[in-house]
Protein backbone atom coordinates (compact mmCIF):
# COMPACT_ATOMS: atom_id res chain seq x y z
CA UNK A 1 0.00 0.00 0.00
CA UNK A 2 1.24 3.67 -0.69
CA UNK A 3 2.42 5.62 2.01
CA UNK A 4 -0.60 8.28 1.18
CA UNK A 5 -3.38 5.48 1.95
CA UNK A 6 -1.31 4.33 4.51
CA UNK A 7 -1.38 8.07 6.62
CA UNK A 8 -4.75 8.33 5.72
CA UNK A 9 -6.08 4.30 7.48
CA UNK A 10 -4.36 5.55 10.31
CA UNK A 11 -5.89 9.30 10.51
CA UNK A 12 -8.95 7.39 10.13
CA UNK A 13 -8.43 4.63 12.57
CA UNK A 14 -7.13 7.08 15.33
CA UNK A 15 -10.18 9.91 14.88
CA UNK A 16 -13.03 7.49 16.97
CA UNK A 17 -10.55 6.30 19.41
CA UNK A 18 -8.91 9.80 20.11
CA UNK A 19 -12.68 10.76 20.55
CA UNK A 20 -13.56 8.50 22.84
CA UNK A 21 -9.84 9.54 25.09
CA UNK A 22 -10.56 13.49 24.68
CA UNK A 23 -14.29 13.58 25.87
CA UNK A 24 -12.57 11.05 28.67
CA UNK A 25 -10.23 13.37 29.72
CA UNK A 26 -13.42 15.86 29.82
CA UNK A 27 -15.11 13.32 32.31
CA UNK A 28 -11.82 13.37 34.64
CA UNK A 29 -11.46 17.31 34.71
CA UNK A 30 -15.10 17.81 35.88
CA UNK A 31 -14.49 15.32 38.42
CA UNK A 32 -11.88 16.43 40.34
CA UNK A 33 -12.31 17.42 43.66
CA UNK A 34 -11.82 21.21 43.14
CA UNK A 35 -14.38 21.31 40.00
CA UNK A 36 -16.62 18.34 41.84
CA UNK A 37 -18.86 18.74 38.57
CA UNK A 38 -19.37 14.79 37.98
CA UNK A 39 -18.80 13.40 41.42
CA UNK A 40 -19.73 9.49 43.01
CA UNK A 41 -23.44 10.44 43.20
CA UNK A 42 -23.64 12.13 39.73
CA UNK A 43 -21.26 9.42 38.07
CA UNK A 44 -24.14 6.82 39.57
CA UNK A 45 -27.22 8.33 38.78
CA UNK A 46 -25.79 8.97 34.72
CA UNK A 47 -24.81 5.38 34.75
CA UNK A 48 -28.98 4.85 35.36
CA UNK A 49 -30.20 7.16 32.76
CA UNK A 50 -27.53 5.65 30.73
CA UNK A 51 -28.40 1.96 31.18
CA UNK A 52 -32.43 2.53 31.42
CA UNK A 53 -32.74 5.16 28.55
CA UNK A 54 -29.91 5.91 26.28
CA UNK A 55 -28.69 2.42 25.67
CA UNK A 56 -32.08 0.71 24.15
CA UNK A 57 -32.87 3.92 22.48
CA UNK A 58 -29.46 3.27 20.39
CA UNK A 59 -29.65 -0.33 19.98
CA UNK A 60 -33.58 0.04 19.49
CA UNK A 61 -33.00 2.61 16.81
CA UNK A 62 -30.28 1.28 14.76
CA UNK A 63 -31.63 -2.19 15.04
CA UNK A 64 -35.10 -1.34 14.01
CA UNK A 65 -34.01 1.12 10.66
CA UNK A 66 -31.13 -1.39 9.63
CA UNK A 67 -32.32 -5.03 9.99
CA UNK A 68 -34.91 -6.75 7.47
CA UNK A 69 -35.90 -10.34 6.36
CA UNK A 70 -33.67 -9.72 3.28
CA UNK A 71 -30.85 -8.57 5.66
CA UNK A 72 -31.18 -11.21 8.07
CA UNK A 73 -30.87 -14.18 4.82
CA UNK A 74 -28.11 -12.24 3.36
CA UNK A 75 -26.09 -10.82 6.73
CA UNK A 76 -26.88 -14.26 8.51
CA UNK A 77 -23.36 -15.18 9.17
CA UNK A 78 -22.82 -12.07 11.11
CA UNK A 79 -24.54 -13.17 14.49
CA UNK A 80 -22.52 -16.50 14.19
CA UNK A 81 -18.97 -14.30 13.76
CA UNK A 82 -19.98 -11.86 16.80
CA UNK A 83 -20.96 -15.35 18.80
CA UNK A 84 -17.01 -16.71 17.91
CA UNK A 85 -15.95 -13.39 19.03
CA UNK A 86 -16.96 -14.08 22.51
CA UNK A 87 -16.74 -17.74 22.56
CA UNK A 88 -12.89 -16.76 21.45
CA UNK A 89 -12.63 -13.85 24.04
CA UNK A 90 -13.92 -15.89 26.67
CA UNK A 91 -11.51 -18.84 26.42
CA UNK A 92 -8.72 -16.61 26.48
CA UNK A 93 -9.58 -14.46 29.38
CA UNK A 94 -10.33 -17.50 31.75
CA UNK A 95 -6.62 -17.96 30.68
CA UNK A 96 -5.76 -14.40 31.64
CA UNK A 97 -7.48 -14.86 34.92
CA UNK A 98 -5.23 -17.89 35.89
CA UNK A 99 -1.98 -16.81 35.19
CA UNK A 100 -2.69 -13.61 36.28
CA UNK A 101 -4.30 -14.82 39.31
CA UNK A 102 -6.93 -12.24 39.11
CA UNK A 103 -9.15 -11.02 42.53
CA UNK A 104 -12.54 -13.06 42.37
CA UNK A 105 -14.48 -9.47 42.36
CA UNK A 106 -12.27 -8.63 38.85
CA UNK A 107 -12.77 -11.99 37.03
CA UNK A 108 -16.08 -10.73 35.43
CA UNK A 109 -14.46 -7.66 34.36
CA UNK A 110 -11.58 -9.59 32.75
CA UNK A 111 -13.63 -11.83 30.91
CA UNK A 112 -16.19 -8.87 29.95
CA UNK A 113 -13.14 -6.98 28.70
CA UNK A 114 -11.80 -9.82 26.74
CA UNK A 115 -14.56 -10.83 25.00
CA UNK A 116 -17.22 -8.12 24.64
CA UNK A 117 -15.66 -5.39 21.73
CA UNK A 118 -16.93 -2.42 21.02
CA UNK A 119 -18.79 -3.53 17.65
CA UNK A 120 -20.51 -0.42 16.69
CA UNK A 121 -19.81 2.67 17.72
CA UNK A 122 -15.94 2.21 16.52
CA UNK A 123 -17.54 0.75 13.03
CA UNK A 124 -19.50 3.80 12.77
CA UNK A 125 -16.86 6.00 12.63
CA UNK A 126 -14.48 4.02 10.63
CA UNK A 127 -16.23 2.31 7.91
CA UNK A 128 -17.60 5.72 6.24
CA UNK A 129 -13.77 6.66 6.92
CA UNK A 130 -12.42 4.36 4.76
CA UNK A 131 -15.15 3.95 2.09
CA UNK A 132 -14.38 7.62 1.46
CA UNK A 133 -10.86 6.72 0.87
CA UNK A 134 -9.75 7.14 -2.65
CA UNK A 135 -8.17 4.34 -3.22
CA UNK A 136 -9.88 2.22 -1.12
CA UNK A 137 -10.93 -1.54 -2.55
CA UNK A 138 -14.85 -0.90 -1.67
CA UNK A 139 -15.71 0.40 -5.28
CA UNK A 140 -17.87 3.82 -5.04
CA UNK A 141 -18.02 5.54 -1.97
CA UNK A 142 -21.59 6.34 -1.87
CA UNK A 143 -22.85 2.37 -2.12
CA UNK A 144 -19.82 1.38 0.52
CA UNK A 145 -21.01 4.35 2.78
CA UNK A 146 -24.68 2.67 2.50
CA UNK A 147 -23.56 -0.56 3.00
CA UNK A 148 -20.99 0.21 5.61
CA UNK A 149 -23.50 1.90 7.69
CA UNK A 150 -25.88 -0.89 7.77
CA UNK A 151 -23.18 -3.23 8.70
CA UNK A 152 -21.96 -0.96 11.52
CA UNK A 153 -25.90 -0.76 12.81
CA UNK A 154 -26.87 -4.16 12.47
CA UNK A 155 -23.04 -5.33 14.41
CA UNK A 156 -23.58 -2.52 16.82
CA UNK A 157 -26.71 -4.13 18.04
CA UNK A 158 -26.10 -7.74 17.59
CA UNK A 159 -23.04 -6.67 19.91
CA UNK A 160 -25.32 -5.27 22.32
CA UNK A 161 -27.83 -8.15 22.56
CA UNK A 162 -24.82 -10.37 23.59
CA UNK A 163 -23.26 -7.98 26.23
CA UNK A 164 -26.62 -7.52 27.98
CA UNK A 165 -27.19 -11.26 27.92
CA UNK A 166 -24.19 -12.61 28.79
CA UNK A 167 -21.13 -10.04 30.12
CA UNK A 168 -24.15 -8.48 32.24
CA UNK A 169 -24.76 -11.64 33.43
CA UNK A 170 -20.77 -12.77 34.26
CA UNK A 171 -20.11 -9.51 35.88
CA UNK A 172 -23.28 -9.60 38.09
CA UNK A 173 -22.53 -13.04 38.94
CA UNK A 174 -19.40 -12.06 39.73
CA UNK A 175 -19.89 -9.01 42.10
CA UNK A 176 -22.30 -10.95 44.07
CA UNK A 177 -20.00 -13.30 44.95
CA UNK A 178 -18.16 -10.31 46.41
CA UNK A 179 -20.82 -9.05 48.44
CA UNK A 180 -21.84 -13.03 49.93
CA UNK A 181 -17.51 -13.47 50.86
CA UNK A 182 -17.56 -10.05 52.71
CA UNK A 183 -20.94 -11.30 54.86
CA UNK A 184 -20.15 -14.46 55.26
CA UNK A 185 -16.72 -13.46 56.52
CA UNK A 186 -18.09 -10.79 58.98
CA UNK A 187 -20.84 -13.28 60.13
CA UNK A 188 -19.89 -15.92 62.67
CA UNK A 189 -23.52 -17.46 63.13
CA UNK A 190 -23.75 -17.59 59.62
CA UNK A 191 -20.52 -19.78 59.21
CA UNK A 192 -21.33 -21.26 62.35
CA UNK A 193 -24.63 -22.68 60.82
CA UNK A 194 -23.38 -23.79 57.77
CA UNK A 195 -20.45 -25.48 59.33
CA UNK A 196 -22.58 -27.78 60.89
CA UNK A 197 -25.83 -27.95 58.45
CA UNK A 198 -28.00 -26.82 60.95
CA UNK A 199 -31.10 -25.29 59.46
CA UNK A 200 -32.12 -21.86 60.18
CA UNK A 201 -35.88 -22.77 60.70
CA UNK A 202 -34.96 -24.60 63.78
CA UNK A 203 -33.19 -22.31 65.39
CA UNK A 204 -35.83 -19.50 64.82
CA UNK A 205 -38.69 -21.89 66.05
CA UNK A 206 -36.83 -22.88 69.17
CA UNK A 207 -35.77 -19.22 69.99
CA UNK A 208 -31.94 -20.43 70.48
CA UNK A 209 -28.92 -18.52 69.69
CA UNK A 210 -27.23 -20.37 66.94
CA UNK A 211 -24.45 -21.32 69.51
CA UNK A 212 -26.77 -23.37 71.80
CA UNK A 213 -28.89 -24.78 68.87
CA UNK A 214 -27.43 -28.32 67.22
CA UNK A 215 -28.83 -31.28 65.48
CA UNK A 216 -30.43 -34.37 67.23
CA UNK A 217 -29.33 -37.86 66.38
CA UNK A 218 -33.32 -38.25 64.96
CA UNK A 219 -32.94 -34.95 62.94
CA UNK A 220 -30.09 -36.30 61.54
CA UNK A 221 -31.82 -39.67 60.91
CA UNK A 222 -34.71 -38.38 59.29
CA UNK A 223 -32.13 -36.20 56.99
CA UNK A 224 -30.50 -39.15 56.64
CA UNK A 225 -33.50 -40.92 55.02
CA UNK A 226 -34.51 -38.11 53.22
CA UNK A 227 -31.57 -38.35 51.18
CA UNK A 228 -31.49 -42.14 50.27
CA UNK A 229 -35.31 -42.06 49.62
CA UNK A 230 -35.02 -38.87 47.13
CA UNK A 231 -34.78 -39.88 43.39
CA UNK A 232 -32.91 -38.42 40.65
CA UNK A 233 -35.49 -36.09 39.49
CA UNK A 234 -36.18 -34.27 42.77
CA UNK A 235 -32.38 -33.84 43.15
CA UNK A 236 -32.94 -32.56 39.14
CA UNK A 237 -35.59 -30.60 39.82
CA UNK A 238 -33.09 -28.78 42.78
CA UNK A 239 -31.19 -27.95 40.40
CA UNK A 240 -33.07 -26.43 38.31
CA UNK A 241 -34.43 -24.57 40.80
CA UNK A 242 -31.03 -23.14 42.39
CA UNK A 243 -30.20 -22.19 38.03
CA UNK A 244 -33.72 -20.48 37.58
CA UNK A 245 -32.90 -18.05 40.60
CA UNK A 246 -29.31 -17.47 39.71
CA UNK A 247 -30.56 -16.32 36.34
CA UNK A 248 -33.18 -14.13 37.21
CA UNK A 249 -35.19 -13.57 33.74
CA UNK A 250 -35.88 -10.18 34.70
CA UNK A 251 -32.36 -9.63 35.09
CA UNK A 252 -31.22 -11.63 31.97
CA UNK A 253 -33.62 -9.01 30.01
CA UNK A 254 -31.51 -5.90 30.74
CA UNK A 255 -33.47 -2.74 29.25
CA UNK A 256 -30.68 -3.08 26.35
CA UNK A 257 -32.25 -6.72 25.24
CA UNK A 258 -35.29 -5.43 25.62
CA UNK A 259 -34.60 -2.15 23.49
CA UNK A 260 -33.20 -5.24 20.62
CA UNK A 261 -35.64 -6.96 20.45
CA UNK A 262 -38.67 -4.42 20.12
CA UNK A 263 -36.28 -3.10 17.41
CA UNK A 264 -36.28 -6.76 15.60
CA UNK A 265 -39.93 -6.69 15.84
CA UNK A 266 -40.14 -3.50 14.34
CA UNK A 267 -37.31 -4.42 11.64
CA UNK A 268 -38.84 -7.72 10.51
CA UNK A 269 -42.50 -6.61 10.60
CA UNK A 270 -43.36 -5.10 7.62
CA UNK A 271 -46.64 -3.50 8.88
CA UNK A 272 -44.61 -1.82 11.75
CA UNK A 273 -41.76 -0.73 9.88
CA UNK A 274 -43.78 0.84 7.52
CA UNK A 275 -45.81 3.20 9.91
CA UNK A 276 -42.17 3.43 11.95
CA UNK A 277 -39.20 3.61 9.75
CA UNK A 278 -38.72 6.27 6.97
CA UNK A 279 -39.47 10.04 6.55
CA UNK A 280 -42.77 8.91 4.76
CA UNK A 281 -43.70 6.81 7.83
CA UNK A 282 -46.77 8.05 10.18
CA UNK A 283 -45.37 7.59 12.97
CA UNK A 284 -41.40 8.27 12.35
CA UNK A 285 -41.58 10.99 14.90
CA UNK A 286 -41.12 7.65 17.65
CA UNK A 287 -37.62 6.25 15.64
CA UNK A 288 -36.27 9.57 15.28
CA UNK A 289 -36.16 10.72 18.93
CA UNK A 290 -35.39 7.43 19.78
CA UNK A 291 -31.98 7.72 18.06
CA UNK A 292 -31.59 11.10 19.40
CA UNK A 293 -32.01 9.85 22.39
CA UNK A 294 -29.50 7.09 21.50
CA UNK A 295 -26.73 9.34 20.57
CA UNK A 296 -26.50 10.68 23.88
CA UNK A 297 -24.91 7.34 25.19
CA UNK A 298 -21.56 7.76 23.91
CA UNK A 299 -20.41 10.63 25.26
CA UNK A 300 -22.32 10.15 29.00
CA UNK A 301 -20.51 6.46 28.93
CA UNK A 302 -17.25 8.15 28.13
CA UNK A 303 -17.63 10.96 30.43
CA UNK A 304 -18.38 8.54 33.48
CA UNK A 305 -15.51 6.32 32.71
CA UNK A 306 -13.17 9.45 32.53
CA UNK A 307 -14.58 10.88 36.42
CA UNK A 308 -13.96 6.72 37.40
CA UNK A 309 -10.82 7.13 36.22
CA UNK A 310 -9.67 9.84 38.86
CA UNK A 311 -10.52 7.43 41.34
CA UNK A 312 -9.02 4.45 39.74
CA UNK A 313 -5.62 5.53 39.36
CA UNK A 314 -5.18 6.24 43.43
CA UNK A 315 -6.77 2.51 44.63
CA UNK A 316 -7.09 0.16 41.23
CA UNK A 317 -5.97 -2.92 41.58
CA UNK A 318 -5.79 -3.69 38.26
CA UNK A 319 -2.46 -4.98 38.06
CA UNK A 320 -0.11 -4.70 35.12
CA UNK A 321 -0.23 -8.37 34.33
CA UNK A 322 -3.99 -8.14 34.20
CA UNK A 323 -3.74 -5.14 31.56
CA UNK A 324 -1.35 -6.71 29.36
CA UNK A 325 -3.39 -9.77 28.90
CA UNK A 326 -6.23 -7.63 28.00
CA UNK A 327 -4.26 -6.37 25.43
CA UNK A 328 -2.80 -8.99 24.30
CA UNK A 329 -6.03 -10.95 23.90
CA UNK A 330 -8.03 -8.31 22.68
CA UNK A 331 -4.99 -7.06 20.26
CA UNK A 332 -3.21 -9.92 18.27
CA UNK A 333 -4.70 -13.49 19.88
CA UNK A 334 -8.35 -12.04 18.82
CA UNK A 335 -7.32 -10.91 15.40
CA UNK A 336 -5.25 -13.95 14.29
CA UNK A 337 -8.21 -16.45 15.21
CA UNK A 338 -10.63 -13.60 13.31
CA UNK A 339 -8.28 -14.72 10.27
CA UNK A 340 -8.63 -18.33 10.48
CA UNK A 341 -12.59 -17.71 11.24
CA UNK A 342 -13.70 -15.37 8.27
CA UNK A 343 -11.10 -16.88 6.00
CA UNK A 344 -12.68 -20.64 6.42
CA UNK A 345 -16.08 -19.45 6.19
CA UNK A 346 -15.28 -17.90 2.76
CA UNK A 347 -13.71 -20.74 1.96
CA UNK A 348 -16.70 -23.01 2.47
CA UNK A 349 -18.46 -20.02 0.78
CA UNK A 350 -20.31 -19.31 4.13
CA UNK A 351 -20.01 -15.75 3.36
CA UNK A 352 -21.31 -13.64 0.34
CA UNK A 353 -18.54 -11.80 -2.17
CA UNK A 354 -18.46 -8.26 -0.50
CA UNK A 355 -15.40 -7.49 0.28
CA UNK A 356 -17.02 -4.57 2.54
CA UNK A 357 -18.73 -7.55 4.52
CA UNK A 358 -15.72 -9.39 5.07
CA UNK A 359 -13.79 -5.96 6.41
CA UNK A 360 -16.29 -5.75 8.87
CA UNK A 361 -16.46 -9.70 9.98
CA UNK A 362 -12.35 -8.89 10.34
CA UNK A 363 -12.68 -5.96 11.91
CA UNK A 364 -14.66 -7.24 14.73
CA UNK A 365 -12.08 -9.36 15.98
CA UNK A 366 -10.12 -6.27 16.36
CA UNK A 367 -11.82 -3.54 18.20
CA UNK A 368 -10.95 -2.24 21.69
CA UNK A 369 -13.39 -3.64 24.78
CA UNK A 370 -16.60 -2.22 24.88
CA UNK A 371 -17.61 0.87 26.34
CA UNK A 372 -20.25 -0.33 27.86
CA UNK A 373 -18.37 -2.39 30.05
CA UNK A 374 -17.62 0.45 32.22
CA UNK A 375 -21.56 1.06 32.77
CA UNK A 376 -21.72 -2.48 34.00
CA UNK A 377 -19.14 -2.50 36.44
CA UNK A 378 -20.47 1.13 37.99
CA UNK A 379 -24.57 -0.51 38.10
CA UNK A 380 -22.56 -3.20 40.58
CA UNK A 381 -19.82 -1.59 42.33
CA UNK A 382 -17.39 -3.72 41.66
CA UNK A 383 -14.60 -2.61 39.60
CA UNK A 384 -15.63 0.30 38.15
CA UNK A 385 -11.61 1.77 39.19
CA UNK A 386 -9.89 -0.84 37.37
CA UNK A 387 -12.19 -0.54 34.58
CA UNK A 388 -11.48 2.61 33.82
CA UNK A 389 -7.64 1.97 33.94
CA UNK A 390 -8.12 -1.19 31.43
CA UNK A 391 -10.21 1.35 29.52
CA UNK A 392 -7.54 3.99 29.48
CA UNK A 393 -5.10 2.04 27.96
CA UNK A 394 -6.70 -0.42 25.83
CA UNK A 395 -8.24 2.66 23.89
CA UNK A 396 -4.40 4.46 24.22
CA UNK A 397 -3.11 1.65 22.17
CA UNK A 398 -6.44 0.83 19.63
CA UNK A 399 -5.48 3.85 17.35
CA UNK A 400 -1.87 2.10 16.31
CA UNK A 401 -3.18 -2.22 16.83
CA UNK A 402 -6.53 -0.74 14.41
CA UNK A 403 -4.48 0.69 11.63
CA UNK A 404 -1.97 -2.16 11.55
CA UNK A 405 -5.21 -5.11 11.38
CA UNK A 406 -7.35 -2.50 9.36
CA UNK A 407 -4.51 -2.73 6.28
CA UNK A 408 -3.72 -6.11 7.04
CA UNK A 409 -7.53 -6.83 6.75
CA UNK A 410 -8.09 -4.42 3.57
CA UNK A 411 -5.34 -6.57 2.03
CA UNK A 412 -6.77 -9.45 2.46
CA UNK A 413 -10.09 -8.81 1.13
CA UNK A 414 -9.05 -7.02 -1.57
Amino acid sequence: MKQVKLANLFFAASMPVLKVIIVTLVGSFIALDRVNILNEDARHHFNKVVFYVFNPALIYANLAKTLTMKSLVTLWFMPLNIFITFIIGSIMGCLVIYITKTPSHLRGLVLGCCSAGNLGNILLIIIPAVCKEKRSPFGDPDICHKNGMAYASLSLALGAIYLWSYVYNIMRISSSKKIKDVELNGSITGATEETFNIPPKICDEAQLPSSDCSMSEENVDRDADKKVEDPASVKFKQQLKTFARKINLKRLLAPSTIGAIVGFIIGVVGPFRRILIGESAVLHVIQDSAALLGEGAIPTVSLIMGGNLIKGWKGSSAHTAIIVGIVVVRYIISPLFGVFVVKGAIHFGLIHSDPLYRFVLLLQFAVPPAMNISTISQLFGAGQNECSVIMLWAYALASVSLTLWSVVFMWLVS
